[in-house]
Order: structure tokens, then sequence, then C-alpha cells
């Protein structure tokens, strides 16, 4: 049975507590609803608070969540997952990295 492979995986914990953890690996075969070879979170919010947070999971594919809110994401690389994901971080932390 083939597994996942960790292609990357940082987690910050910022001085008041917030925490940012991005984990991509690399799937064997893509996820149920996706169809590139990525399972990936990336997570952004304090300790029982997810504020955002991009992923994927079998049956609902690429998607965003924001605060309570889901949408659906394009997948266009890892690359640009992780930019679009940092990009909004600092918006959600008032303009502070």
């Amino acid at each position: 049975m083939a597994v996942a492979i960790s292609y990357f995986d940082e987690k910050l914990v910022y001085p008041d507590g917030a925490i940012v953890q991005m984990r991509i690996w690399q799937a064997p075969q893509p996820v149920r609803g996706v169809t590139h070879g990525f399972k990936y979170s990336l997570f952004y919010g304090r300790p029982g608070l997810r504020i955002l947070a991009y992923d994927n999971e079998a049956g609902k594919g690429d998607h965003v969540h924001r605060l309570h809110d889901e949408t659906a994401y394009t997948f266009v690389s890892v690359e640009r997952l992780v930019a679009d994901f940092l990009a909004e971080v600092p918006l959600l932390r008032g303009g502070a990295s």
C-alpha cells in the first residue's frame, strides 16, 4: 500500500499565540474530488479557533474555510496555494506579519 510522502511541513507560533501551520503531502493518487497529486492543510488560527484554512479532503475537493464560511478553491500549483494562503494571513492579523 502506497502512502503519502511529506512534501512540506512548517509551523509558526506568533508571540500573541496565533498559529500558522502548513502541511502538504505528495499523495500516491489524487484525493477523491481533485485532479492533482497533493493533500494539504494550511491553517491560521488560535487553539480552538480556525480563522483561515485551505485544505482538501475526499469528496469535498479543494476549498477554503474563512471562519464559518467554506468556498471552493482552484488549485493551480503548490507555490500558488502557499502564496494565496500567506497573502491572507497578514490581512487577518490586521497588517501584522
